[in-house]
């Protein structure tokens, strides 16, 4: 796996309904692309709500569909417990940070 294969999505401040459909067109546009992984970063993000976690459900789906992956880093700990709250935890590839995420999927290589 190279760095070129993996595409970097850095999300910022409330992830909601208003926010949503933007971060859905966002990732389906990198799935068009090509990409083999999307990371999503979530370094600086303050809030999301189940809209913005669906968007994230609906992506990976669309990923895995086409033999693709997709991975978070940096989740803060409003997002943690909203993962873990609805058992997404178990589902997503989640690094403590991006540079931890790199090191793990580019060493496998």
């Amino acid at each position: 796996m190279t760095q070129s294969e993996v595409q970097v999505i850095k999300l910022s401040g409330i992830i909601n309904s208003a926010t949503s459909q933007e971060l859905r067109q966002r990732l389906n546009d990198l799935t068009e692309k090509g990409a083999k992984i999307v990371l999503v970063d979530f370094q600086d993000v303050t809030f999301m709500d189940s809209s913005g976690l669906g968007a994230l459900v609906l992506a990976f789906k669309t990923l895995r569909a086409a033999n693709r992956q997709l991975a978070l880093c940096s989740i803060n700990e409003q997002v943690r417990i909203l993962f873990e709250l609805t058992s997404m935890d178990k589902v997503f590839d989640i690094f403590p940070s991006q540079d931890e995420f790199h090191q793990a999927v580019l060493s496998k290589t």
